[in-house]
């Protein structure tokens, strides 16, 4: 156990409090932007007529010329006191949205609104081909088909439930793992969350990312599951304006020939409960554990948090939207502190 959570778990189990909802958030800005993205011309396809409305007049629509593709959404929200020395920019995972750091699924805040009253600028985004940031044509610009998950594959993925067959559209009857923290009554809620992923836009999504730092400036990135890769990837290409990276269990890491790039970086790893009885994530985490070994080696700092050893049990690969989700923010807000990033 590395000595952060030995020096602070005991204190984050005392101060880890809900924030009080009834208090207003205070900002002096709000607003959201798009960011990166690129022309592409599309040449060769029938003129189609097409009736927009029902017992409209049909309109001839040419699909040949100029689209604009692989932008990505970004809504910010300015604290009126700021007490981060950063701005905190959340990356979401595969298949969602920045609704992952939004109200949690059964009506809790999140960790967006978290952050917030801890006085922190949060950046909460959309990633390329999810939700507000759009689509772009299959096959001629995403090469491949996008991928769908059923309403049980993430209860039996995501270490919610007990492995295969323990989803039941019956709340009742669900198997969930012994002492699991993510909402049951909310899971309904969470898929709704779920929108299509695409395998094969990674650079695009890496170049948008790129944007967003480009555009706002010297940042923490706070990023979940799939965007692991693209926070450690982002934070190499662009090492003068990352201040600090938290990875909630990242499924993919950076370039280790690259690791001596993420040295004067301070980076937080944090893994969630049940770990060593799930069928892949051993090897994700060993996978993670070595790349943080390599950031070590060439001089960086890195905090690796296993939560059940740090007294925190019962997570999910949902994290940021268990039960005791603000019990893990209070965890990672004493980490910020801690490395001098709040004002």
């Amino acid at each position: 156990m590395s000595r952060f959570v030995m020096a602070s778990a005991a204190a984050v189990l005392m101060s880890a409090t809900l924030a009080n909802a009834a208090e207003p958030i205070a900002l002096r800005d709000m607003g959201s932007f798009h960011v990166g993205g690129r022309l592409v011309e599309i040449s060769g396809k029938p003129v189609k007529e097409v009736t927009f409305t029902p017992g409209g007049v049909p309109a001839k629509v040419d699909p040949n010329g100029t689209y604009q593709v692989e932008q990505m959404y970004v809504q910010y929200f300015l604290p009126a006191v700021e007490k981060g020395a950063y701005p905190l920019l959340m990356w979401h995972g595969g298949g969602l949205t920045g609704v992952t750091y939004e109200t949690t699924p059964d009506g809790r805040e999140g960790w967006l609104n978290y952050f917030l009253r801890k006085g922190w600028a949060v950046y909460n985004s959309d990633a390329v081909e999810r939700g507000r940031a759009g689509w772009a044509q299959y096959p001629d610009i995403f090469k491949s088909e996008p991928v769908f998950l059923t309403t049980a594959n993430p209860f039996e993925r995501f270490r919610i439930g007990d492995g295969p067959n323990s989803y039941n559209s019956d709340p009742t009857k669900r198997k969930l793992l012994p002492g699991n923290q993510f909402p049951n009554d909310g899971y309904e809620n969470f898929v709704k969350q779920n929108v299509p992923r695409w395998t094969t836009t990674d650079d695009a999504i890496i170049a948008a990312y790129i944007a967003e730092i480009d555009r706002v400036g010297p940042s923490i990135i706070l990023f979940h599951s799939q965007a692991g890769s693209f926070g450690f990837k982002v934070a190499q290409a662009r090492p003068d304006k990352v201040k600090a990276l938290i990875a909630i269990e990242p499924a993919g890491v950076g370039d280790p020939a690259k690791v001596e790039s993420l040295k004067n970086i301070p980076t937080l790893i944090v893994y969630g409960d049940y770990i060593e009885q799930d069928s892949r994530w051993p090897k994700i985490r060993a996978t993670g554990v070595a790349f943080a070994e390599g950031i070590k080696a060439a001089g960086g700092s890195v905090d690796v948090v296993d939560l059940p050893k740090a007294g925190i049990k019962g997570n999910s690969h949902m994290v940021m939207m268990d039960k005791n989700n603000a019990e893990v923010a209070a965890l990672i807000q004493k980490w910020l502190e801690g490395k001098g990033l709040t004002k």
